[in-house]
């Protein structure tokens, strides 16, 4: 049976941190789909289909990795393309316990789908989309904390 994983997020935008959790989980996984998820909780700085566009930029010619756009729950989208594994990445401690509520939720929903952390590299610790953003929003060069492949319009 194909192991399948989904990744999802808002990735807006697409972060070296994110990138660094798809190439390591790679090694795990057949498939990884790139789940962009709409966060009504979220205002976005980029629109649904550049998001996609950037992180296809980053993964242009792999195999393994599909980018998708995704409503709804997460363990929903799992069950609809046949996922077993979410695939999360936890950069603090913070991160850690809203992650583990999430997981054990989608897992009383869903006993078949499990999901698998990966802690973030140490040098990405500090970077997340939100610090991101506020860069770009003020015209800051954002080119040490995004995937050398991806161009931001």
């Amino acid at each position: 049976m194909e192991k399948i994983a989904v990744f999802p997020g808002t990735f807006d935008p697409f972060t070296l941190g994110h990138e660094s959790v798809v190439n390591r989980a790679q090694v795990l996984f057949d498939k990884i789909y790139i789940a962009v998820g709409f966060n009504s909780k979220k205002d976005a700085l980029f629109s649904l289909e550049d998001r996609k566009g950037f992180i296809n930029q980053v993964f242009e010619g792999n195999p393994k990795i599909e980018v998708v756009h995704f409503e709804g729950l997460t363990i929903e989208f799992c069950k609809s393309i046949g996922a077993r594994y979410i695939l999360r990445g936890l950069r603090t401690a913070a991160d850690f316990e809203y992650e583990r509520a999430i997981a054990q939720v989608n897992k009383a929903m869903h006993e078949g789908i499990e999901t698998v952390f990966f802690l973030t590299m140490p040098e990405h610790t500090p970077i997340n989309s939100s610090i991101v953003r506020d860069i770009v929003r003020h015209g800051g060069d954002v080119s040490k904390f995004i995937p050398t492949k991806m161009k931001l319009k």
